[in-house]
């Protein structure tokens, strides 16, 4: 005995995309927890929060690979939570679809000119 709707199992909608977008976000926040704790440390043990003192910690291997990874794992993770905010509380199918489309490329917009950022500066661009 099924739950859904004739129409539901037609469609193929269902809890099945809820419990995998449930269980990313999860995914994406146990990631956060050890990055995010790393990134607060590290800027706090520096001497001073001048420009020279943070972009040499950022030029260390270290820091960069860290930093690579929490960038796109804290712009993934914040996506999937506002993208849950827009499903539930924007209507209209238009509105909704733009929204999600718009959000989408403003968050790879985002995490694409970090990344740029973080590579210039590990790789010694001049600012």
């Amino acid at each position: 005995m099924s739950l859904r709707s004739p129409l539901g199992r037609v469609l193929g909608l269902g809890a099945a995309g809820g419990a995998h977008h449930w269980w990313l976000q999860r995914l994406s926040s146990v990631a956060l927890l050890p990055l995010t704790a790393w990134f607060a440390i590290a800027l706090l043990a520096l001497p001073d929060r001048h420009w020279a003192t943070v972009h040499a910690w950022l030029a260390r291997p270290s820091s960069t690979v860290l930093l690579l990874l929490l960038v796109p794992t804290a712009a993934y993770h914040s996506w999937l939570g506002v993208t849950v905010v827009v499903e539930d509380y924007v209507h209209g199918r238009r509105a909704k679809a733009l929204t999600l489309l718009g959000l989408r490329l403003g968050y790879a917009l985002v995490a694409v000119v970090a990344l740029y950022a973080v590579l210039g500066i590990a790789f010694g661009r001049a600012p």
